[in-house]
Order: C-alpha cells, then sequence, then structure tokens
C-alpha cells in the first residue's frame, strides 16, 4: 500500500464527511464512496476510521467493501479496463481479446499494472451484446473487437 494514500490531509478530509454524514440514516455507503474517491481505494486503515467515525463494527464495513464492485481494498489504475466474459462475448471472442489485452500491459486479471497506469478486470454481461465483444476503459465502450484492434485501442490511453 502506498503510503501516500494514507496522507493525514485524506484522513482530515474523510473526517470531515462523516461528522456530516454521521447521524443520518444509511450513512456508511455514502461514506464508502467518499472514501473511496479521496483514497482511491478503502484499505483496511480507513475502514477503522469509517468504524469509529459512524459506530459500526469493522467486520460489517469489511463485508460492505468487499461485498460491492465499486469498492476496492487496493488502488486502482489511473485506467481500468474490463473485458467483457458475459456468454455473447465469449462466444465472439472475449478470451482472446483478454490475452491480448494481459500481454500487451503485461498485467494478469484482477491486478493493476506496477506503474499504477491499468487495472484489468474481468466482467460480467455490461448489457452491450449487440456489440459483442465489448471492452471498457474507464467510462469509455468499445465493441465489435477482434484481437487485432487491441494495440490501437491501448495508444488511446498511453
Amino acid at each position: 500500500m502506498s503510503k501516500h494514500i494514507l496522507m493525514k490531509e485524506n484522513f482530515e478530509k474523510l473526517d470531515q464527511f462523516i461528522v456530516m454524514q454521521k447521524d443520518k440514516k444509511g450513512a456508511l455507503i455514502p461514506v464508502l464512496n467518499e472514501a473511496q474517491k479521496i483514497f482511491g481505494c478503502v484499505p483496511i486503515e480507513v475502514q477503522k476510521k469509517i468504524s469509529e467515525g459512524l459506530n459500526i463494527s469493522l467486520a460489517e464495513i469489511y463485508g460492505v467493501v468487499t461485498f460491492y464492485a465499486q469498492f476496492s481494498l487496493v488502488p486502482k489504475g489511473e485506467y481500468t479496463i474490463g473485458v467483457c466474459l458475459g456468454t455473447a462475448c465469449y462466444v465472439k471472442g472475449s478470451q482472446k481479446i483478454l490475452d491480448r489485452i494481459k500481454k500487451e500491459i503485461n498485467v494478469e486479471v484482477g491486478k493493476t499494472s506496477p506503474d499504477g497506469k491499468y487495472t484489468l478486470e474481468a466482467t460480467r454481461c455490461i448489457g452491450a451484446c449487440g456489440l459483442a465483444p465489448v471492452i471498457t476503459i474507464n467510462e469509455d465502450v468499445y465493441g465489435r473487437l477482434v484481437e487485432g484492434d487491441v494495440p490501437e485501442i491501448l495508444k488511446k490511453y498511453e
């Protein structure tokens, strides 16, 4: 865990947000969302701070963080690449596309590149079956792909 994300200023921002939310019903999810924004992830040190601030058990917070895909225990890359492995995409070759991306950026599924630039995720159906096979890079969607499209797409994010 990079120590720069756990800077004192970030904890102060989180404390301020917790104070604004702590008496509201259902405060945990908004606080976790804010923590994810501030820190780029919700590591155990941040979960402990939230536990103390909201008076919610650490076990409950950990359960929520690990249940919902939008929360991460470790920092994600600047660009999150999601390769759909839903049925339509898989049948149309998304595994080959995933393998090519792994080779091009030298990152395994579920991991972030050492330079912090890319996080690679295998996703389930994203609802763009008509464009199969599909990948997403942050908010950008690329469809009807073949393996050879990968290098050109990745060049846009260098």
